[in-house]
């Protein structure tokens, strides 16, 4: 069939190259403009323009999905379907009219749970068992669409949104297309999604990321998890922010006020409102990243200092 892509970010690579060596033709990609990044702010290109450069694709940039411009020129391509994933820009319908079977989106849950912008971080903060990837038939509703195929994967103990997402976008992949494939022959059908189970995923900002010392553990070891590597879990120390990385609980250490401190030989401990979590790493302002026992042992702990 003939494609045109749609994605940005580093988590829509791995179904682009699936569907370049696919045998379906990928006759153009479309994808947000350069956005400034680094401390220069320069422009730079998103992961799913570079891909697609690499390979001699066509490359569209619209500010807006529905740019006439933009619509124009999708309409010369003619393509018979439009794959996404995790374009980060709202279909109107003049856009979803234009290709023959629809547009098709991978997304990184088993829906109608977690609709929306940040399905793994709200699966990994809620503590889910299970999630998955689904392939379904875009409307003009937030990820409403029929579906036509899904695939499942635990979610580990350990996971990161990261680490997870990693693992559901190489997955993903060949799940997006097994639906091209079954698109191209015929005979696939769109499932309606169940009305029951419906859950919906807002994008988690930095202000989410603040660590709340006075939650149980577990809710501290969850937020820590769901917000790395974006948008980064974090506390404050003597009214300066620092950086964290997902925390371990603890088996002992004994009981700790919400946010104090208590170092051993090996690690620093935290305390919440059940138990203990131990550090692994942190970062201080204007600092590189480093061990939590190497940031402890630089300090001097005055009485009252803990995180907040």
């Amino acid at each position: 069939m003939r494609l045109v892509f749609a994605g940005t970010p580093e988590v829509a690579v791995p179904p682009l190259r699936a569907l370049i060596a696919s045998g379906h033709e990928v006759a153009a990609v479309v994808t947000r403009p350069d956005a400034p990044a680094g401390r220069g702010r320069r422009l730079v290109a998103s992961p799913v323009a570079e891909v697609a450069e690499e390979h001699g694709i066509e490359v569209l940039k619209p500010v807006k999905a529905a740019d006439p411009e933009f619509l124009a020129r999708l309409a010369e391509i003619g393509p018979d379907c439009c794959p996404v994933v995790a374009y980060g820009a709202i279909l109107r319908k003049a856009a979803l009219d234009i290709p023959r079977l629809g547009w098709v989106n991978l997304h990184f849950s088993l829906l109608p749970a977690w609709r929306g912008a940040a399905p793994v971080q709200r699966a990994v903060l809620a503590g889910d068992e299970i999630t998955g990837a689904m392939t379904f038939l875009i409307e003009e509703g937030l990820d409403t669409g029929p579906v036509f195929g899904h695939l499942t994967e635990p979610i580990r103990p350990d996971d990161t949104s990261g680490a997870l997402l990693e693992r559901l976008s190489h997955f993903g992949a060949r799940l997006l297309v097994d639906t091209m494939n079954g698109l191209e022959v015929g005979g696939l059908t769109a499932v309606p999604q169940s009305e029951d189970g419906v859950s919906h995923a807002a994008k988690l900002t930095p202000d989410d990321a603040r660590v709340d010392w006075t939650a149980p553990a577990m809710r501290v070891d969850r937020l820590c998890r769901a917000c790395t590597p974006a948008p980064g879990p974090w506390t404050t120390f003597r009214g300066d922010r620092v950086k964290l990385a997902p925390v371990r609980l603890a088996a002992g250490g004994g009981p700790l006020a919400p946010g104090e401190l208590k170092p051993s030989k090996t690690e620093v401990l935290v305390g919440t409102a059940t138990h203990p979590v131990a550090l692994t790493e942190v970062q201080p302002p204007g600092k590189k990243r480093m061990p939590a026992i190497d940031w402890f042992r630089g300090l001097r702990l005055d009485p009252g200092d803990r995180f907040l």
